[in-house]
């Protein structure tokens, strides 16, 4: 098969081209309890910059990255039961847990100390074919796209585990600071969910700025800017430390700021140092992490996505251009969500 592979960490500023292309493969075999995936569409996504270039490395070299994977079973172990050939499935992040701790017993397996991710503990969607256990793996609706259902699958369904996480009640404020891939599809899931509650956006150039307008936000200012009202929920998804200083500047008395973010920048972490204690954290204020996602969290939301007709915006790449794909990610060139296909 064809397919891109990540020999070692690697800066793309030295090495514009960090996956190797090649031609013959060995297309993987399915565990007993596994599918085998031929991969549709595999979104890119800036989780896959840190594995390149070593903030979270992959567990293993050679590995074929990539997590938002939509394709149809080709074949499936002898003890895999749940899907038939030709479904078309959906693969997110969660690849595999435990499933005997205090985590996985009490639906927490993002948190399993044996949790596994795909495209980085284990070979993911940069190819022809992939495998997964096949409870790891999802029905996709018969209505959404390949490609529109290739970011669901984690900037939808982490950005609907973060808006559940802010625990708003419908007419709060919402705030999103960063405006990619998962927070213009959490704008969307807001709307919806919350109906009378604005949304405000925080983003650091004005095109993004003008896209979170043309999706329904009632305001949208740079990063540093003030909102003209206090929120009650805050959702981070950027990289650094600043957006999340200026965040809690703006959240409301016992509101809440969820950090969307697999890891922080080093270079901007002495900005912790002139954090305000009675300005940004006292009166009640909370600040929770996302680590992960669950399976339900992956079944629920391509569920509702479906019913209220949820379609990211998509840019496509030939799976061989990958490498440009995640050049234009690492310029911010971002306007929704980059999508490969094979």
């Amino acid at each position: 098969m064809k397919a891109l592979i990540l020999t070692k960490v690697t800066s793309l500023h030295d090495n514009p081209a960090p996956l190797e292309w090649m031609e013959d493969w060995p297309i993987p075999v399915p565990g007993p309890k596994d599918i085998l995936v031929k991969v549709l569409a595999c979104g890119v996504c800036h989780t896959e910059l840190d594995e390149i270039e070593g903030r979270t490395p992959p567990s293993f070299f050679p590995m074929i990255l990539g997590h938002q994977i939509v394709g149809q079973v080709a074949d499936a172990g002898e003890n895999s039961r749940r899907f038939k050939r030709g479904d078309r499935v959906g693969v997110g992040w969660f690849h595999s847990a435990c499933g005997t701790c205090v985590f996985c017993r009490t639906g927490r397996e993002n948190l399993c100390p044996s949790f596994k991710a795909t495209g980085r503990d284990a070979c993911g969607g940069y190819a022809e074919y992939t495998t997964i256990p096949e409870d790891s793996a999802f029905l996709i609706p018969e209505t959404i796209s390949h490609a529109e259902a290739s970011p669901l699958l984690c900037a939808g369904a982490i950005g609907y585990r973060s808006l559940c996480l802010t625990q708003l009640e419908n007419g709060q404020n919402l705030g999103l600071t960063g405006f990619g891939a998962s927070a213009h599809l959490t704008l969307k899931l807001a709307r919806f969910l919350y109906p009378a509650s604005p949304v405000f956006v925080f983003a650091r150039n004005e095109k993004e700025r003008e896209f979170a307008r043309e999706l329904g936000a009632v305001w949208a200012g740079d990063t540093e800017e003030t909102a003209p009202e206090k929120l009650h929920g805050i959702i981070d998804t950027t990289p650094v430390w600043k957006p999340v200083l200026e965040a809690l500047k703006n959240l409301e008395r016992g509101g809440r700021l969820v950090i969307n973010a697999i890891r922080k920048e080093e270079k901007d972490k002495d900005l912790l140092a002139h954090l305000n204690y009675s300005d940004q954290i006292w009166m009640e204020k909370e600040i929770k992490s996302v680590a992960n996602v669950t399976r339900k969290d992956i079944e629920e939301f391509l569920h509702i996505a479906a019913d209220i007709n949820i379609r990211p915006a998509v840019e496509e790449y030939p799976l061989k251009e990958a490498n440009t794909a995640l050049r234009h990610l690492k310029q911010g060139n971002i306007v929704g969500a980059k999508v490969l296909v094979p």
